[in-house]
């Protein structure tokens, strides 16, 4: 595929994090733009929050050309957190407006983001994509900051699906569906999973954590937020057998300082700040959480990282999550909204590194399936920034939007 001769190709990208910041949707964007311009010679510019946080990616450094804005508030006060989000959200189109080049790639943070986003680029005749990670104004409902119907909430919700973009770059079958009944049509629409990296490192040799005991090591590395179950991370802790099992954690987040308190009285748990991308290999299985109020609405990328390192999931939340469509080959389900520790001790009880074993060569196969996934939104990002204009996007019809996952997962 040639672009057209003389005319680099341009794309601009919007999210609060990029790299050096670790957050996983940055790294994400740094992902894509590294294919990008090595293999299409894409013009990539991003436009970004210059801050930095906690996050479960790899600390890279910035590839592509940043423009950078400052926040007006880097702490984690309620009312003060929310302001910033939504000044930091009309700061980045304000930006964008001013040093993009091509379409524009609008990512889903900070929240609000696409609320600015899908009337300020439309009124500068702007085309645009949106590439949907974490879902705003539903995570605030989700969140309980405020009610679904309240007057401000449902302004805000129009405005954000009131114009559609040209090309919609969704995490999953399912929160693609979701996303078009929002916006009450069918988008051209690409699967483009978050968490899936075609530079995925590998320690060559085990960590100082990963002991040869015969042990089925279990791993919950990242954050465990609102979105997350810190009653199935506690279950698993009170439950799992120290002599036949082992837990890495790596937690933080606004519910993990008392899991661990707690873990930290606990045999058979290693608490560590981090595990590095290159060393989630050496986890067996991987402790992954969603509640069901938050499904369609937040990130898998933490299963889908965990997967994609040759590990296997043991999924605490909503079948019809992406993070169980994309992923249950290879994974083992806890219904978030039965009693988990009965669900947890037969787990575990039932348990054997033979079936351990099966689940991680499914994670591997996946891994496959999910990298050419992976390429084929890529390419796709590249045809919407003009690789092949005039062609003629793909709609996806609601109900073939499994067509890009693995297979649809079992009732």
């Amino acid at each position: 595929m040639n672009s057209t001769p003389n005319k680099p190709l341009s794309l601009t990208i919007i999210n609060r994090h990029y790299p050096p910041n670790p957050g996983i949707t940055g790294e994400s964007a740094w992902d894509l733009t590294k294919y990008l311009i090595e293999n299409h010679g894409i013009d990539v510019r991003i436009v970004h929050v210059k801050r930095s946080d906690l996050g479960g990616g790899q600390v890279r450094l910035p590839i592509g050309k940043t423009f950078q804005i400052s926040t007006l508030y880097k702490g984690n006060k309620g009312i003060l957190k929310l302001a910033a989000g939504f000044f930091d959200g009309l700061f980045l189109l304000l930006k964008t407006l001013r040093v993009r080049r091509g379409p524009v790639l609008c990512m889903t943070s900070p929240p609000l983001l696409p609320f600015w986003a899908s009337w300020l680029l439309p009124l500068f005749g702007i085309r645009w994509a949106l590439w949907s990670m974490d879902l705003f104004p539903e995570g605030f409902v989700a969140d309980g900051v405020i009610k679904k119907t309240n007057p401000i909430y449902r302004f805000v919700e129009w405005v954000t699906y009131r114009f559609a973009p040209a090309q919609l770059f969704a995490l999953g079958p399912n929160q693609a569906a979701y996303i078009q009944k929002k916006y009450s049509k069918s988008l051209p629409t690409t699967i483009l999973p978050c968490g899936v990296l075609l530079d995925q490192p590998r320690d060559p040799t085990p960590p100082e954590w990963r002991k040869a005991d015969g042990k089925i090591y279990f791993g919950y590395a990242g954050n465990l937020g609102d979105a997350h179950s810190a009653d199935f991370l506690l279950a698993f802790i009170h439950h799992f057998d120290p002599q036949k099992h082992h837990l890495i954690l790596a937690v933080y987040g606004t519910k993990s300082a008392d899991i661990l308190a707690i873990a930290g009285t606990k045999e058979g748990i290693t608490i560590l700040k981090n595990v590095p991308r290159s060393q989630l290999p050496y986890i067996d299985i991987h402790l992954v959480s969603l509640l069901t109020k938050w499904t369609h609405i937040a990130v898998p990328s933490k299963a889908i990282s965990s997967v994609c390192a040759g590990g296997a999931i043991l999924f605490c939340g909503n079948k019809e999550a992406d993070t169980w469509a994309l992923l249950h080959r290879a994974g083992w389900y806890i219904d978030e909204e039965h009693a988990i520790i009965p669900q947890i001790t037969h787990f575990l009880t039932q348990l054997t590194p033979e079936e351990v074993t099966t689940k991680k060569n499914e994670a591997a196969s996946l891994t496959t399936e999910l990298k050419q996934m992976l390429v084929t939104a890529y390419e796709e990002v590249a045809v919407f920034s003009g690789l092949l204009s005039g062609t003629k996007k793909k709609i996806i019809p609601k109900s073939d939007l499994y067509t890009n996952a693995s297979s649809k997962p079992q009732k």
